[in-house]
């Protein structure tokens, strides 16, 4: 990828930094892979396309270190799960053999699996050596006919987060508009409701989680074209074209592809969120304002009204369980600000939150949900952490899993709300799962046993220590584990 297609990318004119400061996306600094490089954040983003072979192109370490680190879901084919990679060595580079291996790699993927096409990543060594990528994919897509996609994301271009443009940048490029969606059946509007087509970018269907809306949606009579990428096919992706609209899931993520399907297709897009009942009711209101068809909008009230009375009164016993229990927030993005809001639908009180990945947009969300005295941490390391849970009295940190054994260690509730996660919180319906993990979370008995001052300790002060009494303890710290 030439420079001059990163700035274009970095200068993104739908994002904040362009609204209002015109300076353009912070450029690549030395060092600013660490916790992410272009490469990750572009595999991030396509890996769950499930019927699609995914080939790392570079040494094994490029795919064996990040593979399959998003928790994402597919409802059909397994294929992004094998890990696929041209494995370059040593001797490849010095005789040059890096375009040769790449072109044999996508021989053995197409004969062993026939994927519907084959995306192939570009890592830092063959873009350092100069391996002709695009070159090589073309002539293997007229050798067998089946689409071969480059992603020219080498991890020293920049971030993750540039990583996340490129990938949208490809699939705009290489893929969207290449095919025409299914003909709408008659039998889908044969109760009167008008069937529309939307598209949802940045949804990765974390944990299945997407599958708490999907039904919603499906009521109201909202064909989703594509997720992109979450439980996707490659078919979908080529159809992206044809939405009435696009909601844009995650605030950074793919930007680039709704202003693009705006500018070629004049596709509207609207920012959402499907974390708690406020913004999960928003964003179904922000459809049918958006195309704009009375009966949909009838209809998304009443489902809107139904549903709200239903998990409230479902959330219930859990709220009095959870009401005015104290949270620190570190994540970023859409979450900094979405999550706020299901947490204060819970009555829990969120003390500060994460803002590292958030735009100026995020962060003024975050304002109007918590006041402008908000405290947002910019860097999440430990002794950060846990000034701010000492400090604002912290009940629980809710974070990504990195911050998982800061929390443990201190002794501290800690909940994954980042990718790697297992429960899926999206909707109404994850609103309740999420209640739940928390209320488990906070009432486990293991964090009084852990509080506990150990045995020795109290001996030592002169405080006798029957037997029994430390046998009790024993057994309480079993039950507990």
């Amino acid at each position: 990828m030439k420079a001059k297609d990163i700035a274009e990318l970095l200068d993104e004119p739908a994002c904040e930094h362009n609204k209002k400061e015109k300076s353009g996306c912070a450029k690549p600094k030395p060092g600013a892979t660490d916790g992410g490089c272009a490469f990750d954040g572009a595999q991030i983003a396509l890996l769950p396309i499930a019927d699609v072979a995914h080939v790392v192109h570079g040494p094994i370490a490029c795919a064996g270190s990040s593979w399959d680190n998003r928790g994402t879901r597919s409802s059909g084919p397994t294929l992004y799960k094998i890990g696929m990679t041209t494995d370059l060595t040593e001797q490849d580079v010095i005789m040059g053999r890096g375009e040769k291996r790449l072109f044999h790699s996508i021989k053995q993927t197409i004969e062993e699996h026939s994927p519907e096409a084959v995306f192939v990543y570009n890592t830092c060594v063959p873009a350092l050596i100069g391996d002709d990528v695009d070159a090589v994919c073309k002539a293997a897509e007229e050798r067998w006919g089946v689409p071969i996609v480059p992603v020219d994301a080498a991890g020293f271009y920049g971030t993750k987060n540039l990583g996340n443009r490129i990938a949208g940048e490809a699939m705009v490029k290489y893929v969207i508009g290449t095919r025409e969606p299914e003909p709408k059946k008659p039998e889908w509007e044969s109760d009167g409701k008008k069937i529309h087509d939307v598209n949802l970018i940045g949804e990765y269907n974390i944990a299945g989680e997407f599958w708490f809306v999907l039904p919603l949606l499906d009521e109201l009579g909202l064909r989703v074209l594509c997720t992109l990428s979450g439980d996707a096919r490659f078919h979908e992706v080529q159809t992206m074209h044809r939405a009435e609209v696009n909601m844009m899931v995650c605030s950074k993520a793919m930007l680039n592809v709704a202003r693009k399907l705006q500018d070629r297709y004049q596709t509207p897009w609207f920012e959402g969120s499907f974390y708690g009942i406020t913004d999960t009711s928003q964003s179904l209101r922000d459809f049918a304002r958006i195309i704009n068809d009375p009966d949909l909008t009838e209809r998304t009230e009443a489902l809107i009204a139904r549903e709200e009375v239903r998990i409230r009164k479902e959330l219930e016993p859990w709220r009095e369980r959870l009401q005015g229990k104290r949270v620190l927030l570190y994540t970023g993005g859409v979450k900094s600000w979405s999550v706020i809001s299901a947490l204060q639908d819970l009555g829990m009180k969120v003390v500060a939150t994460g803002a590292k990945k958030s735009t100026e947009e995020d962060k003024q969300r975050i304002r109007e949900l918590m006041g402008d005295d908000v405290k947002m941490l910019d860097e999440g390391n430990p002794r950060a952490l846990l000034k701010t849970v000492e400090e604002y009295k912290a009940d629980i940190l809710i974070a990504g899993g990195r911050n998982m054994y800061t929390a443990l260690k201190a002794r501290i509730p800690f909940l994954d709300i980042n990718q790697e996660r297992e429960f899926g919180y999206a909707g109404y319906d994850g609103m309740l799962e999420l209640v739940k993990q928390l209320a488990l979370t906070l009432e486990s008995p293991v964090w009084e046993a852990v509080r506990r001052p150990e045995p020795w300790a109290t001996a030592a002060k002169g405080i006798p220590v029957t037997m029994n009494e430390s046998s009790a303890s024993e057994s309480d710290e079993r039950k507990a584990s």
